[in-house]
């Protein structure tokens, strides 16, 4: 099974065009426009997000996929069965799957279709103003999870900002600072100082398991500042998202079981260890939430990044099912 052209189309289109975290402006217009085409009343928010409706009735699902992407540019082609190019898999995948399935609306369901921005940056900027606004009957987080497959939980986040200021004759008081982290080092800026003192500038990033207190890390973390005259150590916090675990007995986790097994599919439900703008969203919303999405996410953020077109198609059979079944909770 293929998928329509106009969706092969739609998704190469958003694939094709660079949308790197905070620079994702002409990634949004166009699928705004793309979204207007389809007969969705579709706008630019106030946070930059691309945002589509589409139908009427009681009953309101919100598809909310990311549409930026990490750096690194790889040429977008087709090989075989694959459409590959940065974003392909996380998540414009997920995200054109949203658009195509929501294009045919379901009697008395409204579905809201948003591309948010800074997904991939510490603020998630685009999750935390959707996240003002009032929550939807049922909410699904665009992220590769394998067509068969539903994701149910994350872990937090945490990342810390560490200014670095250490005499030369000092060994690395950057080095020295991270030996003391038990972290992962997502970047490092240094700079060459004045002569007198070598500075650097590093983003510490955590994992947070359910049930640990990211604050517990947080004044752990504090503990690295200091300044004893050859060593200066500033410790800032630039996010923070706590771990999250929906049900998967949910209304909408039985849809998708239901809709992935109409398909052909045996339903797996995984829990993730990195972070989604599920994050910010379910403790916000508290509604039935899930992440959906084609793509197998060991592609994920990777110079290989592909995604298989077959099943991009069956998440769009999948997700139109779901659709259909959310009419049966209008009472």
């Amino acid at each position: 099974m293929g998928p329509d052209p106009a969706d092969l189309d739609l998704v190469r289109g958003l694939v094709e065009i660079p949308s790197v975290s905070r620079r994702e402006g002409e990634a949004v217009e166009w699928l705004v426009l793309r979204m207007g085409e389809r007969g969705f009343r579709a706008i630019v928010d106030d946070a930059g997000n691309a945002v589509g409706e589409i139908g009427g009735g009681p009953f309101h699902v919100v598809l909310l996929g990311h549409i930026d992407t990490v750096p690194g540019e790889i040429d977008v082609r087709i090989e075989g069965d694959e459409l590959v190019g940065r974003g392909a898999v996380d998540a414009k995948g997920p995200l054109a799957a949203f658009v195509a399935a929501a294009t045919k609306p379901v009697p008395g369901v409204r579905v809201t279709v948003v591309g948010a921005v800074e997904e991939e940056s510490p603020t998630s900027k685009g999750a935390r103003h959707r996240a003002t606004l009032a929550a939807p009957d049922w909410c699904v987080i665009g992220e590769p999870s394998g067509w068969d497959a539903v994701t149910v939980a994350y872990k937090g986040r945490l990342t810390l900002e560490e200014r670095v200021r250490a005499s030369r004759g000092e060994r690395g008081g950057a080095e020295r600072a991270s030996e003391r982290l038990d972290c992962r080092l997502e970047s490092i800026d240094t700079g060459s100082g004045d002569g007198l003192f070598e500075r650097a500038r590093l983003r510490i990033g955590y994992r947070v398991p359910p049930g640990m207190d990211s604050g517990d890390l947080e004044r752990a973390a504090s503990d690295l500042a200091q300044s004893d005259g050859d060593t200066t150590v500033v410790v800032t916090t630039q996010g923070k998202e706590e771990p999250v675990r929906t049900a998967r007995t949910s209304p909408l986790a039985r849809a998708f079981a239901r809709a992935i097994v109409a398909a052909g599919g045996q339903t797996t439900f995984k829990e993730k260890s990195g972070t989604s703008d599920m994050n910010v969203l379910f403790p916000a919303w508290g509604c039935p939430m899930v992440a959906y999405g084609p793509g197998d996410s060991r592609y994920d953020h990777t110079p290989i990044e592909r995604l298989s077109i077959r099943d991009f198609a069956r998440s769009i059979s999948v997700l139109r099912g779901v659709l259909s079944r959310a009419s049966d909770r209008i009472i």
